[in-house]
């Protein structure tokens, strides 16, 4: 993760633990500082993803996103409210997550 911002407020804490986000062909695992924090299976269509969460805080949780790649970069907005994003904004009370990844190696 090189940038991340939720509900409008910049994320620097999260940066510094290293958060990585791997998607396989149909999974994903979130980890920070090296040890696995979140994972589950993830749909994608036409710029958008759903995490269906199976292990870690999101368990059980179906979280609509909106994505974007372009190089070796992703942008990624959750709607962590449970609504797909329109855009890639977050605001005060928004209930939207906004990182940006670079693809590793």
């Amino acid at each position: 993760m090189t940038r991340a911002e939720q509900d409008g407020e910049a994320s620097p804490e999260l940066l510094a633990l290293h958060v990585v986000l791997e998607l396989t062909v149909d999974a994903y695992a979130v980890s920070m500082a090296g040890r696995i924090a979140d994972r589950g299976s993830y749909t994608a269509t036409d710029g958008t993803l759903t995490l269906k969460g199976t292990r870690g805080p999101n368990k059980g949780r179906t979280i609509p996103c909106l994505f974007q790649q372009r190089g070796d970069l992703l942008r990624v907005c959750y709607g962590l409210d449970g609504i797909t994003p329109t855009d890639f904004t977050t605001a005060p009370g928004s209930g939207r997550y906004l990182a940006t990844y670079r693809r590793k190696g």
